[in-house]
């Protein structure tokens, strides 16, 4: 090891003295920096990661969609599953609806699903708490869970859906009686929005309440593993029709994705801030510790110290820092995130509002998904912030004239 590294180590860690205060300091709060942006990156990039998982099982990677309902699906699903990269392709029909279980009435989106070919796109069926999507037939329906709790609807019970054909046929002076259905099962995703306001029937259910005959209004597609959604897309968008499209789940979802990543990235700037105020520490007290040792700074020149080595002795201690506290920030922030749910279980408990989380940030938990890349970007730009935080003392020490230090009182 060179003789400034190993200079630079003992006056971070001089012998007898297991732990310095100042190095102490100065590691502690780049550490916190890098705890801190552990955390919020990995709770931001946890939203950003659940709503991709989230839509996706439930919807597929590509959503193709049109100006009007689709006629000959069948033809157009042949004709999709021909495209090199789809794995799947199954229609779909969704409305709002209103739905009335005895004297309470709720207005979910329903969603028909082909029950020939939904499981070969999307994994509804892992999410069925109560009961099983097998179970769906014309004359039934699965509930999202809130949904089910807020209109006191269980699993057996019949309920009573409003086609928004209704408001057509009462201008028609027309009578058009709601659909006696069952409740076949429970599905929970995890989406307070999701659950609260979605319901689930049979795709002939959905034509006749939406009066679609044949049509569809759309089509979810499943891409094969390994393949790239944009490629698919374009691909697909080729063998369709000028008014009808096809989006990946990025683009379907480009306005929400856009202002998440947004706020990721400013979040990540205000808090790289933390770690730029924890290098100014270790620059003063570094600029502190060569005032100190100004006379052993000149004896080192007199010894045939190099200025570029007497320069590298002090950087290196901001590198040793930085590095020592981006390991520690590592272990703090990711212990953080594991516990992450009984913490915020415990402040809701405390400050007694329990809901909240559910209602903002529509998660039922806290969620959380660190990337390597996230993290190889963090310990980068730590290490070289604490690297650089020592040129401002590397530079006073190598301007130091050997002869006028050892004068140096």
């Amino acid at each position: 090891m060179p003789w400034y590294l190993h200079l630079a180590l003992r006056q971070l860690f001089p012998t007898g003295r297991r732990f310095p205060f100042f190095t102490l300091i100065s590691t502690l709060g780049v550490a916190l920096g890098v705890a801190l942006l552990i955390i919020v990156m990995g709770v931001m990039g946890g939203f950003a990661y659940e709503i991709r998982h989230m839509i996706v099982d439930t919807e597929g990677e590509v959503q193709i969609v049109a100006r009007s309902p689709i006629p000959d699906y069948r033809a157009l699903m042949r004709k999709i599953d021909s495209v090199p990269g789809v794995e799947a392709a199954t229609p779909y029909a969704r409305d709002a609806v209103m739905l009335k279980f005895g004297d309470k009435a709720a207005f979910p989106m329903l969603r028909g699903l082909d029950l020939d070919s939904v499981s070969r796109v999307t994994q509804l069926g892992e999410y069925v708490r109560v009961g099983s999507l097998d179970d769906l037939d014309d004359d039934s329906i699965i509930l999202s869970a809130q949904l089910a709790v807020s209109i006191g609807a269980r699993v057996g019970d019949t309920v009573e859906v409003y086609s928004p054909l209704i408001i057509n046929k009462l201008a028609a002076d027309s009578v058009f009686l709601p659909r006696e259905v069952r409740v076949v099962g429970i599905l929970e995703i995890g989406h307070q929005q999701l659950d609260s306001s979605t319901a689930y029937g049979t795709i002939r259910l959905a034509q006749d309440l939406y009066g679609l005959g044949s049509t569809v209004h759309g089509l979810d597609v499943r891409i094969k593993p390994g393949m790239n959604e944009d490629d698919v897309v374009a691909r697909i968008n080729a063998v369709l029709p000028d008014d009808i499209r096809a989006l990946s789940w990025q683009d379907s979802f480009s306005e929400f994705l856009w202002v998440l990543n947004l706020e990721r990235n400013m979040i990540f700037f205000l808090l790289l801030f933390i770690v730029i105020v924890a290098a100014f520490s270790v620059t003063s007290s570094l600029l502190i510790s060569v005032v100190r040792k100004t006379r052993e700074i000149g004896l080192l020149g007199a010894l045939g110290g190099k200025p570029v080595h007497v320069a590298a002795c002090f950087c290196a201690q901001g590198l040793f820092i930085g590095v020592l506290g981006s390991v520690a920030g590592l272990a703090l922030g990711l212990t953080a995130l594991a516990f992450r749910n009984n913490v915020v279980l415990w402040i809701t408990r405390v400050t007694q509002h329990p809901e909240v989380l559910r209602r903002y940030y529509q998660f039922s938990e806290l969620p959380s998904h660190t990337s390597g890349a996230t993290v190889a970007l963090i310990v980068a730009l730590t290490i070289v912030i604490s690297t650089l935080a020592g040129l401002l003392p590397a530079w006073k020490a190598a301007s130091l004239k050997p002869v006028e230090a050892l004068r140096s009182e």
